[in-house]
């Protein structure tokens, strides 16, 4: 068994062109590798920098970063999904159905916010984080960007603004987070959506147009023409995966705006200025990654049923 391991060994680092008794030496001086180490544990929990003294500030802070977490591991599934070969409908599935339990662990733990926060403390720590605002979370877009066409992205008042012949750029322009920040009577933007578009939209543009042939939604339509989107539950995956993310991720969102913001019937103005009521809510942006999975009456009832 042992000269058997030694020989594979040998083999893998000869065919790499290595010297396999240079890395068996290694062994000989390299230390164990501790948990700690692995999972970097104390540059984790050193990445938590209040602003204010107010001791909810730190779950404020520590549930963000989870949720950027979260989001890492959904886009890790998706880029292994929009590479260019289509994928086997079985991987297909698991992989849609992995990103579903990440966003329903963010949508099932959303009670550390809505439940596990000062109310007094929330309303005066957060005054200090102006313009920040979770709206600007990039890793939140380029989800979006993975998973479909940019036109479902834009909502049907922004779809009225479009002239015929739009550019990635006119889509861009009327997308539907543009109403966190614009006033297009005016074309004012606030600073929360100039300093987010600034830092990111060259990257989201080049994104936009890589994933325009190859997005999740894209890779649906190809395995559904070959015949094979009704098998091994692609499309349940691809219904449940849109609801976790479009309608009961922003509706447990809106709920923990509304115990922090409007609990006393005070309307309070989001940190990033938005009209947080009406951009949190899907009905109100009806944001569809795979419009094709849905029936006439759901895509028009969007953001007032759910399944399950």
């Amino acid at each position: 068994m042992e000269e058997n391991l030694i020989a594979q060994i040998e083999e893998k680092y000869k065919a790499l062109g290595q010297d396999p008794s240079t890395y068996l030496n290694g062994l000989l001086y390299s230390k164990p590798l501790s948990y700690w180490d692995y999972v970097e544990v104390d540059t984790l929990l050193s990445l938590q920098k209040p602003r204010t003294d107010f001791k909810d500030e730190e779950i404020f802070i520590v549930y963000h970063q989870i949720t950027e977490l979260m989001l890492k591991l959904v886009i890790h599934e998706l880029k292994q999904l929009t590479g260019h070969e289509l994928p086997d409908t079985t991987v297909f599935t698991e992989k849609l159905n992995r990103i579903t339990r990440y966003t329903a662990l963010l949508t099932n733990s959303f009670s550390i916010m809505n439940q596990g926060m000062s109310y007094e403390d929330y309303n005066r720590f957060r005054l200090s984080l102006a313009p920040a605002s979770g709206f600007q979370s990039a890793q939140f877009r380029v989800v979006e960007l993975y998973c479909t066409d940019l036109i479902n992205l834009v909502n049907e008042r922004g779809r009225t603004r479009l002239p015929d012949n739009y550019t990635l750029k006119d889509l861009f322009d009327n997308v539907y987070w543009q109403d966190a920040g614009k006033d297009y009577k005016t074309g004012k933007k606030s600073l929360t959506l100039s300093m987010f578009e600034d830092r990111y939209m060259g990257e989201f543009m080049e994104l936009a147009e890589t994933m325009r042939t190859r997005n999740l939604y894209q890779v649906f339509l190809r395995l559904q023409e070959k015949g094979l989107s009704s098998t091994d539950g692609v499309q349940k995956a691809m219904r449940e995966l849109d609801l976790a993310f479009n309608v009961k991720w922003p509706l447990v969102h809106l709920e923990t705006a509304n115990t922090y913001l409007d609990k006393k019937g005070e309307n309070k103005a989001a940190t990033g200025a938005s009209e947080w009521k009406k951009y949190l809510h899907p009905a109100y942006q009806r944001r569809i990654f795979f419009p094709a999975v849905w029936t006439a009456a759901e895509l028009e009832n969007w953001g007032n049923f759910s399944e399950g």
